[in-house]
């Protein structure tokens, strides 16, 4: 079996395709494609068909509904069963679909697609349960621990693998941010396709936003909408700890003026 030659092999890899080579591989980003999967064993999973998953949508469309004595008024509504998935004819870039290929992404547990979507306290929110409409292969790129950890060389091969698989986990898992790099998602997007190209139907990775995982289904009929709701957020909880050194502004006694006694 391959080993990475480094602990470090994702960050090379990903620098690589941000600032070198975008769209030929080099010698070096195939090795590290071909370790990737030539470690992946027991990352194999797969969903069969039926399984149902969750997908929302920020906002909602409108229906009139009677409110007594023939008086009509238009009414927030869940989207469509159409609206609820993305449109065959483009997409925009994603964690792991390029620009103008849609993925379906779908989510294990609905707080974290309505989590994912970035909501606002108040905002109206159209929540889909899907049911994949055939067996799907995924690539669980999941990793249980999280730790940081600091190498004075490079460890042996078993816990480079662990480094690296952690990596990528971080990797697919980083919410993605209006401001980002087109670049930024470049390596997540290339790993996803040669996922596809060994016969993969979608990768699946953890949520930095709430329980469960996400999943990225390649192919947009691999599930259907079976019901959708609309929901409206009455609150978030934001939670944060320190991550640098905090520093501190000293105030400076006036210097005196020149010439001053």
């Amino acid at each position: 079996m391959s080993e990475f030659r480094s602990y470090a092999s994702y960050r090379h890899f990903a620098t690589s395709v941000r600032k070198q080579w975008r769209y030929l591989r080099n010698p070096e980003q195939v090795a590290f494609l071909e370790t990737v999967l030539s470690t992946s064993a027991g990352r194999e999973q797969v969903a069969p068909s039926g399984s149902v998953f969750w997908r929302a949508q920020l906002g909602h469309d409108w229906r009139k509904e009677e409110l007594g004595e023939g008086v009509l008024e238009e009414c927030p509504f869940a989207f469509s069963p159409e609206r609820m998935k993305p449109s065959r004819d483009g997409a925009l870039e994603g964690r792991a679909n390029p620009k103008g290929i849609p993925y379906l992404y779908v989510a294990t547990h609905e707080a974290t697609t309505v989590a994912e979507v970035r909501p606002w306290v108040g905002g109206l929110v159209s929540v889909a349960q899907l049911k994949t409409t055939r067996d799907v292969r995924v690539m669980n790129c999941t990793t249980a621990e999280h730790p940081i950890m600091f190498y004075s060389g490079e460890p042996d091969a078993k816990e480079r693998e662990r480094a690296v698989w952690q990596d990528i986990d971080e990797a697919f898992s980083r919410p993605v941010a209006a401001s980002d790099d087109v670049a930024s998602y470049a390596p997540t997007q290339i790993m996803a396709e040669f996922f596809r190209q060994n016969g993969f139907d979608g990768v699946a990775y953890r949520s930095s936003l709430g329980p469960g995982h996400n999943i990225a289904l390649f192919e947009l009929d691999a599930a259907d909408v079976i019901n959708c709701s609309l929901v409206r957020i009455t609150g978030l909880t934001l939670e944060y700890s320190e991550a640098a050194n905090p520093y501190v502004i000293v105030e400076q006694s006036p210097k005196p003026a020149a010439g001053g006694a």
